[in-house]
């Protein structure tokens, strides 16, 4: 992967690895959130448009609910969180990786 492809939005970071774009939690959600303690994925198959929900997390702070950074349909998700949602309480930061997304339009990545 293509560490200048990596953009952060919204607790979010997107990265592009050049067929798909893959998104996850950065290290100051982490922090924010606390321990997190469930994760509700969405489908493999699943459309969404930029600003739909397309993550939502239970931590010990607080519920939170992030926005899809981009337009696009999910094309895998991290199995290991769908697993163990400790994963993204434990690894590092591209570790932490959630779902990945095709059909993106280049230039909506690119604007991020």
């Amino acid at each position: 992967m293509k560490k200048q492809c990596l953009k952060k939005v919204d607790n979010l970071w997107v990265l592009h690895n050049g067929k798909e774009y893959v998104v996850g939690l950065t290290n100051e959600a982490q922090d924010e959130l606390g321990k997190i303690s469930f994760a509700s994925l969405p489908k493999v198959g699943q459309n969404y448009k930029k600003g739909d929900t397309l993550i939502e997390l239970e931590a010990e702070k607080a519920i939170s609910e992030f926005a899809s950074p981009l337009s696009g349909i999910v094309s895998s998700i991290n199995e290991k969180v769908d697993e163990n949602v400790d994963v993204l309480n434990d690894e590092d930061e591209l570790n932490a990786w959630i779902v990945s997304l095709k059909d993106v339009e280049q230039t909506e990545f690119e604007s991020l």
